[in-house]
């Protein structure tokens, strides 16, 4: 398997019907993508077809997972779990959940960050720098954890670790000595840090960001710079196409890309392995391939991480297109084979491919497909969910019901996640925060902050079954089977409020919780044998 050339036996054609080319499935993004919009936007709210390939049941040995329909609503029956905790650490895996050292259920609440010095985008041969990137300081990571974010999904590219082509490898440790600075700035506010090898239209030279210039193959016929306004343009260019079917195809140079791509991650896992601040590791951001190809690939990668670090959980994530373009990227035929791993689709439906009369229709059943698929192929999987990217343009049409039924649905399905994005200032100028050209300073976009900023578990005492915030009765709602062999106590994330004060109970009986005013954490003694159930309320 390190050789990159073993083909893992997870698919069968009617499970997964997508197994042609990277190139040939861009060809059809076009088409696919105003069909998949259309699908999901139209019609009545019913949940996919129970029967259909990529949208089957949870499996059969996990009866109690599926839907609940109390209350007129259907919602996932979280799958109970006899299975103990794996090895890992600072966070390890339990069926479908995260747990911490002290056996609870972990729910993370994350940010994406592009960072200056560490997203690598400029060029030491004259040209231009493809785009701004903002810097990260302490500030940064101390406000994401005052608004309930304890988990950075940090960018950071191929082309930085390993810019040259030398035999042996090198890389460049002061390069990860920058990605070391904003581990240590998280690890000092409280903050988790997911080390994601990322790529946008496979490499700067040719795209956005990702492999060094010596592994693009075949060789480019022009090489870019910024400012990077094309970047559509470039996802869909001949050069990133072929170098795509390059790197996940059989044939030579692929595998040996491949094994070159496995060889780097495992010196960065080597590097981080032990740091307590870093969650885990991310094989390759928004793959283009086939099933087959990017689960080759996400195993080889894992194994050679694994092998370099036994601790830290390894995310993976599906082929690209088809999670974007339908909501769904199908079920695997085996459990994946590394241990700690953790499925990371992105969810981002109708975010960009749809009209605006679609955009102004969805309905929380609509917006629930892609989190039910995304689910059951975790539990496929055998792994924790957790959403890596999701978002939306903060001025687009109704961004507010956008942002809170997603995080409804978060909830819903227990899925740990990652917004995108902290700060932006090229492109889209996603974010919490606007900048103004004309003072070169960051703001908050208050409207964004309170999309986002809202009361949840982080840690639970037990089994979850459900939990919910109801915004306009202003209460948390959690509910948990108890375990006698967990004994710290559960913690809540609550905001801070303008006016009035948080109330908390246990099992109907009041509590008295304090605040950490720079967390906004507060832990509630609720736990022992028996199902419990936490009810936090504004007053």
């Amino acid at each position: 398997m390190r050789d990159g050339t073993a083909r893992t036996p997870f698919t069968s054609p009617a499970r997964y019907p997508w197994s042609v080319s990277s190139l040939e499935l861009l060809r059809r993004a076009l088409p696919l993508a105003l069909l998949a919009a259309s699908l999901l936007a139209c019609g009545d709210d019913s949940e996919p077809d129970s029967g259909a390939a990529d949208a089957a049941a949870p499996d059969a040995s996990a009866p109690d997972a599926g839907v609940d329909g109390g209350a007129g609503e259907e919602r996932w029956v979280h799958p109970p779990c006899d299975a103990p905790a794996g090895p890992l650490a600072p966070f390890s895996t339990r069926c479908q959940h995260f747990v911490d050292d002290a056996g609870r259920v972990a729910i993370l609440r994350g940010v994406n960050a592009r960072v200056e010095g560490v997203f690598d985008v400029t060029f030491d041969d004259g040209r231009a720098p493809l785009e701004p990137i903002p810097a990260f300081t302490a500030a940064d990571a101390t406000r994401m954890r005052e608004l309930g974010f304890d988990l950075l999904r940090l960018p950071i590219n191929w082309s930085a670790v390993e810019p040259e082509d030398t035999e042996p490898p090198t890389y460049d440790d002061a390069y990860l000595a920058r990605v070391q600075e904003v581990v240590d700035l998280c690890r000092a506010a409280g903050v988790y840090v997911i080390l994601d090898f990322h790529q946008d239209a496979y490499s700067k030279h040719i795209g956005e960001d990702g492999a060094p210039l010596w592994a693009i193959e075949p060789p480019p016929e022009m090489l870019l710079e910024g400012p990077l306004d094309d970047l559509e343009e470039r996802r869909t260019s001949g050069q990133v196409l072929a170098a795509f079917e390059t790197f996940f195809g059989d044939a030579e140079p692929g595998p040996t890309l491949r094994a070159r791509f496995a060889a780097m991650a495992a010196h960065v896992a080597e590097a981080f392995a032990g740091d307590e601040a870093v969650f885990g590791y991310e094989t390759f951001n928004e793959p283009i391939g086939d099933f087959d190809q990017v689960a080759r690939l996400n195993v080889l990668v894992a194994e050679a991480m694994r092998e370099a670090d036994p601790a830290h959980p390894i995310l993976f994530e599906p082929p690209v297109l088809q999670r974007n373009l339908t909501d769904r990227s199908g079920l695997p035929e085996a459990p994946f084979p590394v241990s700690g791993g953790v499925y990371a689709p992105h969810i981002y439906t109708l975010a960009f491919f749809g009209s605006d009369a679609q955009r102004e229709s969805f309905t929380r059943a609509s917006l629930r497909r892609g989190h039910l698929s995304a689910a059951q192929e975790a539990l496929a999987w055998g792994t924790p969910l957790l959403v890596g990217e999701w978002g939306w343009d903060p001025d687009g049409i109704r961004a507010d019901d956008y942002y809170r039924l997603q995080q409804d649905l978060h909830d819903e399905f227990g899925a740990s996640t990652a917004l995108w994005l902290w700060k932006e200032r090229s492109q889209g100028r996603w974010g919490l925060f606007e900048y103004d050209d004309a003072s070169e300073t960051w703001s908050e976009r208050p409207e964004m902050i309170a999309r986002v900023t809202r009361p949840r578990p982080e840690r639970i005492a037990g089994w979850p079954e459900t939990w919910r915030w109801d915004d306009e009765a202003g209460e948390l709602s959690l509910r948990y089977a108890g375990d006698a062999a967990v004994t710290a106590p559960t913690v809540l994330y609550l905001p801070e409020l303008p006016e009035g004060r948080w109330s908390v109970r246990c099992d109907g009986a009041p509590v008295e919780v304090s605040r950490e005013p720079a967390t906004g954490r507060v832990e509630v003694p609720c736990g022992g044998p028996g199902s419990h159930e936490v009810l936090a309320a504004r007053e």
